[in-house]
């Protein structure tokens, strides 16, 4: 994998590039970077100790977000699995999922962290957003109870979900997205019951999402 630094500049570069040559058009940043992954455990493991992990990638996001922004990018996309990585069962992942509501509540998570169940990750991107003034789409895991009465309702009782989350510049949540074609070896996910056509404004334009295998 190349070296996060180049590989930000390149392409924060090459969008500066496409600017030059077309009025009235964004600066987009698309980053990667070699995440850091859990230890293979057949255990989960505590809330702390995945949000710790997931403070490693978020700091290598944050230096990554902040560098986009000081260039004139106005969105960042950030990678798939880039919080928590995908060395998970479907028992181990759940540590490291948060509850995220429907766009639809007005929530910015920054300055309002417990309106809803706690939501460290969801927070610290809201800020990551709102302190630098950009769009963030970024990649966590959504959980969601379920019961009886739902006879789609696996068995223990809640639904997982590998899940895009976007936050505008004043750090508010404006998109969530369930994946929908998981990749064959994504078990600790479940599928939304119908595809999800989710879409946000943004001063410079409509954006739609997908992750990975919906491209398909």
């Amino acid at each position: 994998m190349l070296p996060s630094q180049p590989l930000l500049h390149a392409a924060v570069f090459a969008l500066v590039v496409l600017q030059a040559f077309a009025s009235g058009t964004f600066i987009a940043a698309v980053y990667e970077h070699a995440v850091i992954l859990p230890d293979a455990t057949n255990k989960p493991v505590s809330p702390d100790d995945a949000l710790a992990l997931m403070n490693k990638n978020m700091d290598v996001l944050e230096g990554a977000i902040k560098e986009a922004a000081q260039q004139g990018a106005h969105i960042i996309v950030t990678p798939e699995d880039g919080i928590y990585g995908w060395l998970f069962t479907r028992e181990t992942i759940y540590p490291y999922l948060e509850d995220i509501p429907d766009p639809a509540v007005n929530w910015i998570p920054c300055t309002d962290p417990t309106r809803f169940a706690p939501a460290p990750v969801q927070e610290r991107l809201s800020c990551m957003a709102r302190n630098n003034s950009i769009y963030v789409v970024a990649n966590i895991g959504d959980k969601k109870p379920c019961n009886s009465s739902d006879p789609g309702c696996p068995s223990d009782g809640r639904y997982q979900y590998n899940t895009d989350v976007v936050f505008d510049p004043e750090g508010k949540l404006v998109a969530r997205y369930h994946k929908y074609n998981l990749f064959r070896r994504e078990t600790q996910f479940n599928y939304p019951k119908e595809p999800e056509a989710v879409t946000f404004e943004t001063p410079f334009g409509k954006f739609g999402i997908f992750t990975c295998f919906d491209i398909l």
